[in-house]
């Protein structure tokens, strides 16, 4: 494979991200990225699976429950999983990785909880010429990015790893950017592959509703940048039109939304969720919802965009970070500045003449894999010096 030629369809990638056990929308892009590869590469995976002391994890009440459908291909061959102590899982990951002998490893980077086992990995990789890519979803988890120690941490112990980096994968050109300024990865290939859809939720059949009543649903965790307690003032200003559906677990102790939500003079027309749903109950509330709304004050992507755009609702999304780029090719978008109560307000009222008729997805894992072809055809005429553990480029710089 040199830098002209695109990838052998025997190219042997492993795919490293989150397992089950601690369940989030990384778990689901993993499994349908390495399910997305598998039709053109062969492919495995290796799950972290226990992340961090699960009296830690903001879902801890239902670490360890079977809350999700999605499965792995059956030539997907996976190891599950990596615990953040180590011992013996780590070990035994170096083990699978060795016998599987991929060409590329791909780290889904989201937590500093797995950078231990991410460089560990890495190092073995470059020791048997093995190329690494890294997909960013975040440049920091914003929940960790809180604490000073934490970021301190993350920071500068990602740097050994990134300069063992062969290539950068990213949702969006906003996130090209933002990693370009954080890591200064100024010479490191990068191709922009956009979120490809969350379509394994399959669409069932339209719920109607009340005569004249659009029904509004927020689904996803609650957390301090999704910008809920927005859409509870905003909501009280709207008529007796419209209902509201809030559906998500709370994380970093953010229950100023809930509070708003017992506080609201239009309590009667809001129903709170205030869990984690299980896949068996996502179909449900998809189809009984006319418009979906998401108001973040920041974000790279969004998983319950991705849901909502699979099932052909509109949405009204602010105009932040990745959002943009993710959602501007869909007819269903309707996009607000953020942190403004009366806009949202505004473009819920704009999004309701838009219920009526499904709108088509744009989003494509076609496109996410031709985006990882591009970018092994591209770092395959780089020549790994495995004594050194560094990079000879040979390839013009690409982060700008």
């Amino acid at each position: 494979m040199t830098a002209s030629q695109p990838p052998a369809a025997d190219t042997r990638i492993l795919v490293v991200g989150s397992g089950w056990r601690f369940l989030s929308g990384i778990s689901y892009y993993t499994c349908r990225l390495s399910n997305a590869l598998a039709g053109r590469f062969e492919v495995g995976a290796i799950l972290m699976r226990q992340l961090l002391p699960a009296r830690l994890y903001p879902g801890r009440e239902r670490v360890g429950h079977s809350l999700a459908d999605l499965r792995y291909e059956p030539g997907v061959r996976v190891f599950d999983g990596v615990d953040w102590w180590a011992a013996p899982s780590l070990f035994r990951a170096v083990r699978f990785l060795r016998e599987f002998r991929p060409d590329v490893l791909v780290l889904q980077w989201w937590t500093g909880a797995v950078l231990h086992s991410y460089l560990v990995l890495c190092l073995v990789a470059r020791s048997l010429g093995i190329r690494v890519v890294v997909e960013f979803h975040e440049v920091q988890d914003t929940g960790e990015a809180r604490y000073a120690w934490a970021a301190r941490y993350v920071r500068r112990c990602i740097r050994p790893l990134l300069r063992r980096t062969d290539g950068v994968i990213v949702h969006s050109s906003f996130d090209l950017r933002a990693v370009a300024e954080t890591y200064r990865l100024g010479g490191v290939p990068a191709e922009v592959a956009l979120h490809g859809p969350f379509d394994h939720h399959e669409p069932v059949a339209r719920r109607p509703g009340p005569p004249g009543v659009c029904r509004l649903l927020f689904f996803g965790t609650i957390r301090p940048y999704k910008g809920l307690e927005d859409l509870i003032e905003a909501f009280a200003e709207l008529g007796p039109g419209y209902h509201l559906t809030v559906v998500g677990e709370t994380w970093e102790g953010w229950t100023l939304p809930g509070e708003m939500i017992v506080d609201s003079p239009v309590r009667d027309r809001i129903t709170f969720v205030n869990r984690y749903v299980p896949d068996t109950e996502v179909n449900d509330l998809f189809a009984g919802a006319d418009v979906v709304v998401l108001p973040y004050r920041r974000s790279s992507a969004s998983g319950p965009l991705h849901i909502a755009m699979s099932h052909g609702v509109p949405v009204v999304v602010t105009a932040v970070g990745g959002l943009v780029e993710a959602a501007e090719g869909y007819s269903g978008t309707v996009f607000v500045p953020p942190a403004s109560p009366a806009d949202l307000a505004a473009g819920i009222g704009r999004a309701a003449g838009l219920t009526g008729r499904r709108h088509a997805d744009p989003s494509s894992w076609q496109r996410t894999v031709d985006a990882y072809s591009r970018l092994l055809a591209r770092i395959g005429g780089q020549d790994i010096d495995t004594s050194s553990n560094q990079t000879v480029p040979v390839l013009s710089p690409d982060l700008r």
